[in-house]
């Protein structure tokens, strides 16, 4: 049986979920590298990241570095003398890094491969209404996720959940899985499959302001995925027209009524609870929301304190 010895790179809360569980399960877990402390706030104070903040509450040791191909930060990997790496939501490593381990460096995607290669696995399969997922460990090779596959688990998405939520089971899915492949590297039984070529798959595009904005000439089911899809985070929007005033909304819940009507797409309808949003389909209606400079209110809440005119409009 190999002794395993481990260097962990990793940086958000779903990685944070994985070392948890490597360390619970007693791996000798070398060192962890995360990203450098950045200023965030009206204060500007540096900020860990919760990799970081797990790591220091575990006295694990710590670095940071800033330019991955250093010459200063791979003698420091190298001096800890590790035999493998795991690596959950982190930056591209190079190859001077990703080759120096006796038993090679693995990845953990939240998809499965070779379908979501890319930044934001998660969102897109909601996004997309996919039914079922899952997670992949694959030993990292030159390009982005498409390495030889080790391990694939599959769970189901329901239609009712947010990208939140599939982070959250997915962050479990990928605990187990990671421990499994840590397991079978020790034990000298990886078998690895190369990933397929015989067709084009979908990518996980890095999320930007513009592929989050609500296209309100879409299906009303469409529109209900993609609002889930960036529930919580980073939130579908879209821009309202209100008389004379024009101001950007984040949407972060809504539900979708099918129906026929022979309203304009995008016309704004509102009683003293409700904002009902017309589709080519039926209506979307919206039941979180933040106006700019404002928290996230209930629309009930919201409607409370302000109405819209009747001739307002999403676009």
């Amino acid at each position: 049986m190999n002794k395993l010895k481990i260097i962990f790179f990793g940086t958000p809360d779903f990685a944070v979920g994985i070392l948890n569980e490597i360390v619970s399960h007693n791996f000798d877990v070398a060192a962890v590298v995360t990203v450098a402390d950045k200023p965030a706030g009206r204060g500007q104070q540096l900020r860990f990241s919760a990799v970081k903040e797990f790591a220091l509450a575990k006295n694990l040791p710590i670095l940071q570095p800033t330019n991955l191909k250093d010459q200063d930060f791979l003698d420091d990997l190298k001096s800890f003398e590790a035999n493998v790496q795991v690596v959950v939501a982190f930056r591209m490593l190079p190859q001077a890094v990703w080759q120096m381990p006796e038993y090679g460096t693995f990845n953990l995607h939240a998809s499965l491969l070779p379908d979501y290669r890319g930044a934001a696995p998660i969102n897109w399969a909601i996004i997309n209404g996919d039914v079922m997922t899952g997670v992949t460990t694959f030993f990292i090779d030159d390009k982005i996720d498409t390495g030889a596959i080790i391990l694939s688990k599959e769970t189901k998405i329901s239609t009712a959940e947010t990208a939140g939520d599939l982070h959250d089971k997915l962050m479990v899915l990928g605990a187990e899985t990671v421990i499994e492949t840590l397991k079978l590297i020790q034990e000298g039984n990886v078998q690895t499959k190369l990933q397929s070529q015989e067709k084009e798959y979908r990518t996980a595009h890095k999320l930007f302001k513009e592929n989050c904005k609500i296209d309100w000439k879409k299906p009303g089911q469409s529109i209900y995925n993609h609002v889930r899809g960036l529930n919580p985070y980073p939130l579908a929007w879209t821009n309202i027209i209100d008389g004379k005033n024009r101001f950007s909304v984040k949407i972060e819940q809504v539900q979708f009524r099918e129906n026929v009507h022979e309203m304009q797409v995008g016309c704004i309808k509102t009683d003293k609870k409700t904002i009902s949003i017309a589709v080519v389909d039926g209506f979307i209606i919206v039941e979180r929301l933040q106006l700019p400079n404002k928290k996230m209110m209930d629309t009930s809440a919201l409607l409370n304190g302000i109405g819209f005119c009747s001739n307002a409009m999403a676009e």
